[in-house]
């Protein structure tokens, strides 16, 4: 009996010390000496030292003065990342066509769209509810708005946005898009509109 015991306990500690230490040790390292700020979270940290927020982890943006970012279907607190996930709504739920009837009616009252076709995304959440990015269009569309409540020109919060317009990958994987924080963190700097809320490197939320 142990002669049968003791190859499967000696593959057992094995692969425990191969897979549970050695492989993950050694993909942190990896990743630190290689990718030191992605493996960190890809955190944007301001003038100030401070932690504005992560490239990778959208945030809700609210008021006149910034770039509002998609939908987010993460719990009762948008854009939280420890409750990831999406509505589950179908496309011919009615719940779900509701909810898109209500945001696009705010869209045309705070955006003054009239009848211009709004896109998707400012409707719709993602499938992880923490999207940090907006099509162009959706950021183009907020331009008028934005440049109100601050006090500029039109003209110059659409350089603003087409600054900092990402094409799609390798140019033929995705689409071009902008990242709502990076678009507000340059915003912040044109001033008219105060600070962005400051977060803790931990939870990535602005404090209570």
């Amino acid at each position: 009996m142990l002669a049968q015991i003791r190859p499967a306990i000696t593959l057992l500690v094995i692969l425990t010390a191969i897979t549970g230490v050695l492989y993950p040790v050694g993909m942190t390292l990896a990743a630190k000496a290689l990718f030191p700020r992605q493996s960190a979270g890809s955190l944007l940290i301001g003038d100030d030292g401070a932690v504005r927020g992560s490239l990778l982890i959208g945030q809700p943006f609210t008021g006149p003065v910034w770039f509002h970012g998609r939908p987010s279907a993460s719990g009762t607190t948008p854009y939280d990342p420890t409750s990831s996930g999406g509505s589950n709504f179908g496309p011919t739920s009615a719940a779900f066509t509701t909810l898109v009837a209500e945001r696009a009616g705010a869209l045309q009252r705070d955006e003054s769209t009239g009848t211009a076709t709004i896109p998707v995304d400012l409707v719709t959440a993602s499938a992880s509810g923490l999207d940090p990015h907006i099509s162009p269009r959706s950021a183009l569309l907020q331009v008028r708005r934005v440049a109100a409540a601050r006090g500029l020109a039109d003209e110059q919060v659409q350089r603003l946005v087409a600054a900092r317009i990402e094409p799609a990958f390798l140019g033929i994987l995705g689409r071009p898009r902008v990242n709502v924080l990076v678009l507000n963190l340059a915003l912040e700097s044109l001033g008219g509109g105060g600070a962005m809320p400051k977060l803790s490197e931990e939870g990535l939320r602005p404090p209570p």
